[in-house]
């Protein structure tokens, strides 16, 4: 049983909301008219489990993966191989039915609102619309959209307002009020406060935490910004070409990464406390690779200062390294170079 079928087994007595098991998502690559199908190995063998109420952070460098696993979670790209389990239903597998009913179960909170909301249409018309297409009577999701401009703290006259005569923070709370309406159990998070002030920032996400817990929902949040995901998930799954290379609760993860590559990345992120400022910091070497010709062993080796023969000619094994904590890294197998 390798570490993360370990941290499932370990979650089994708490109630899961996502499951995911050894998924992968691969795009056909024609290498010209007589040339190969070559693949673009975006996701490749990812499992993580979240529990219901739960929180958890997708960082890494762009390309690693992150937006396909929460594609493949909405439903918007179908996976080439796994098992992906919502509220205990397999979404691959799912009836006409079931995936009627968790269209409205899971939504998703983009970057850019001003990008996602119709410019022609007002505030209410589009919290309205979701309700609608779900078949809720035009005067229930009027009605429904007033009350939940109190949940996002927004006054009930901007229902009548235009995207454009609103701010990027307001906008934001209009997206995540879209979410809401439908009253979902998962909402993905896709950089929800990259567009936004420092100090709008802030509001937005203790926001969102105080309807995490009046609400119980699930939070995938996909980030750039470590200081975030330090102050918003409770879990970090640290994604690398494809790969889940280190998973576990954040403070752990944060405070004292295990795989070379999530030491990295915590060294690239600003240190805010002013005590830690002289702190010397690891920084990545290189560039990130191709997702089509990946090296054979280790996808970390060719920008690791720790590699050594084995990591170029066979991948590692999930490694648990303490409570919950799992490591994508021969560091911590327990065994020699040689062996």
């Amino acid at each position: 049983m390798t570490g993360t079928e370990n941290m499932l087994a370990s979650q089994a007595d708490a109630e899961i909301m996502i499951e995911m098991s050894g998924v992968k998502k691969y795009f056909p690559l024609r290498g010209g008219f007589f040339g190969p199908t070559l693949k673009v190995r975006a996701v490749d063998g990812v499992s993580l489990t979240v529990n219901r109420g739960g929180i958890v952070g997708l960082v890494g460098e762009s390309g690693s993966g992150k937006t396909t696993l929460a594609r493949m979670i909405l439903k918007l790209v179908k996976p080439t191989e796994g098992v992906i389990k919502i509220d205990g239903v397999d979404i691959t597998k799912a009836t006409a039915e079931q995936e009627t009913k968790m269209r409205s179960e899971i939504a998703v909170v983009f970057q850019d609102p001003a990008s996602n909301l119709n410019p022609r249409q007002t505030v209410e018309s589009s919290i309205s619309r979701p309700m609608i297409i779900h078949g809720v009577k035009k005067s229930d999701a009027r009605a429904q959209a007033h009350d939940v401009m109190s949940m996002i703290k927004m006054d009930e006259h901007y229902l009548r307002s235009y995207p454009h005569q609103l701010s990027g923070g307001q906008l934001q709370r209009i997206a995540i009020a879209r979410a809401l309406v439908l009253k979902p159990k998962v909402i993905i998070l896709d950089e929800p406060t990259s567009a936004l002030d420092i100090s709008v920032q802030a509001q937005v996400l203790n926001m969102l935490l105080d309807l995490q817990e009046s609400m119980n929902l699930t939070y995938m949040i996909i980030t750039h910004d470590l200081n975030v995901i330090r102050y918003f998930s409770d879990t970090v799954a640290v994604m690398y070409l494809g790969k889940l290379v280190e998973y576990g609760h954040t403070e752990e993860v944060t405070g004292n990464p295990r795989h070379p590559y999530t030491q990295g990345l915590m060294g690239a992120s600003p240190i805010l406390d002013p005590s830690l400022r002289g702190r010397t910091k690891k920084l990545l070497p290189g560039e990130p690779g191709s997702l089509i010709n990946l090296p054979k062993g280790c996808r970390f080796f060719p920008r690791c200062d720790k590699a050594d023969g084995r990591c170029e000619k066979r991948e590692p094994d999930d490694v648990t390294v303490g409570p919950n904590h799992t490591v994508n890294c021969f560091l911590y197998d327990g065994r020699k170079a040689g062996d």
